[in-house]
C-alpha cells in the first residue's frame, strides 16, 4: 500500500511541475486543425508517469523495463521533435521482438469460452508482434481528449490488478502503473492542465499488451478479457482506422475522426464526453470481473452482448 502511495505522489508532483511555464522540461502541445484543445499545453505528464514508474522497474521483468525505454525514448523525442512514423514503427517492432524473443509473452493459443486453438509458430509470432504494436500505437490515437487516456489506464491496469490478485507480482505491478497514472489525471482531468504526450500514451500502450499477453501465458485470464477491458480504445480505434482506409485516407495522419473526439465537436465538451466514457469503462471492467465466474454460455452471451452494444454506439454517435 506504501508502495502505491508512493507511487501516486512522485507522479503528482512531477506533473504539476512540468505542468508549470517555469519548468526546466518545458515542451508545449500548440493547437492545430487536428486537436481538440485551443491553448498551447505542456505534454511532458508522460515522462512523469514513467519516472514514477522507475524506481520499482524490479516489479516487472527485465525486458519489460528495457522494452519500455525504447519506446519511451523514441516517443520523448517524437514530442520534442516531430519523427517520422517509419522511424517510430521501427522502434517499436524492435521493442516487440525483444519482448517476444524467448517465447516467455507468446500468444500461443486462441481461446474463446469454451474453445481452444493451437496456433501454428508462424501465428503466434506474428499475431503477437501485430497485437503489440497496434496496442502502442491506437493508445496513442485515443489520447486527444482530456482525462480519457489516464482514465483508460486506471481502469484498465486497475482491472488487471484485480483479475491478477492472487499473481502477487502481476497485481502489484498493474497497481503501481494505476497509481502512476491516477497521479498525472489530477492534473489532466477536464480542463486539462498537462497532456501526457507520445511518451505517456505509446508507454501504456506497451504496458497494456505485455501484460494482457503475460497474463494470458500465466494463466491468470484468457486475452478475450483483456480485450474485453480495454475495449472503449481498441473498437474506437480499430473501427475508425478501417473507416479511413476504406476512404482511402492516408490513415497514419493525426486527425478528429475517432468517435470520442467528433463527441466533443458536436458540443458535448471534454468533461461531459470523458464521464460518459469512464462508465463504457467501468461497465467493461465490471464485465471483465464476473466472466470467468459465470458459465460458457453466459460468457458468449455478454461477448455478443457487447458486440452488439458496440454496433448501436457506433450508430448513435454516426446518427448525433
Amino acid at each position: 500500500m506504501i508502495l502505491i502511495l508512493v507511487t501516486f505522489l512522485i507522479s503528482a508532483l512531477l506533473t504539476l511541475y512540468f505542468s508549470r511555464p517555469n519548468s526546466v522540461l518545458q515542451i508545449l502541445a500548440h493547437p492545430n486543425e487536428r486537436s481538440l484543445h485551443s491553448q498551447p499545453t505542456p505534454s511532458t505528464g508522460g515522462v512523469a508517469i514513467v519516472i514514477a514508474l522507475s524506481p520499482w522497474h524490479i516489479t516487472m521483468p527485465e525486458i519489460f523495463y528495457l522494452c519500455l525505454l525504447l519506446i519511451f525514448i523514441i516517443s520523448f523525442i517524437d514530442d520534442c521533435r516531430h519523427v517520422s512514423i517509419l522511424y517510430r514503427l521501427m522502434v517499436h517492432f524492435i521493442a516487440t521482438c525483444l519482448l517476444l524473443w524467448q517465447g516467455e509473452f507468446w500468444l500461443t493459443d486462441i481461446i474463446l469460452p469454451g474453445l481452444s486453438w493451437t496456433l501454428p509458430p508462424f501465428l503466434q509470432i506474428s499475431l503477437s508482434c501485430l497485437f503489440v504494436i497496434w496496442m502502442i500505437n491506437l493508445y496513442n490515437f485515443m489520447d486527444g481528449m482530456d482525462g480519457f487516456a489516464a482514465g483508460m489506464g486506471i481502469f484498465g491496469f486497475g482491472t488487471l490488478a484485480i483479475l491478477g490478485a492472487e499473481h502477487q507480482l502481476f497485481m502489484t505491478l498493474n497497481l503501481i502503473i494505476a497509481s502512476a497514472v491516477a497521479g498525472f489525471l489530477v492534473f489532466n482531468f477536464p480542463p486539462a492542465r498537462i497532456f501526457m504526450g507520445d511518451t505517456g500514451a505509446s508507454s501504456l500502450g506497451f504496458l497494456a499488451a505485455a501484460l494482457s499477453l503475460w497474463g494470458n501465458r500465466e494463466g491468470i485470464f484468457p486475452l478475450w478479457i483483456a480485450l474485453l477491458i480495454f475495449s472503449p480504445f481498441i473498437v474506437d480505434a480499430t473501427v475508425t482506422l478501417l473507416r479511413r482506409l476504406l476512404r482511402g485516407e492516408k490513415f497514419w495522419l493525426a486527425h478528429k475522426s475517432h468517435y470520442y473526439q467528433r463527441l466533443v465537436q458536436i458540443g458535448w465538451g471534454h468533461k461531459r464526453t470523458v464521464l460518459w466514457e469512464y462508465v463504457l469503462m467501468a461497465a467493461c471492467s465490471i464485465s471483465a470481473l464476473i466472466a470467468p465466474s459465470l458459465s460458457i454460455e453466459a460468457q458468449w452471451t455478454l461477448l455478443v452482448g457487447w458486440c452488439l452494444s458496440y454496433i448501436i454506439l457506433i450508430y448513435l454517435v454516426n446518427k448525433l
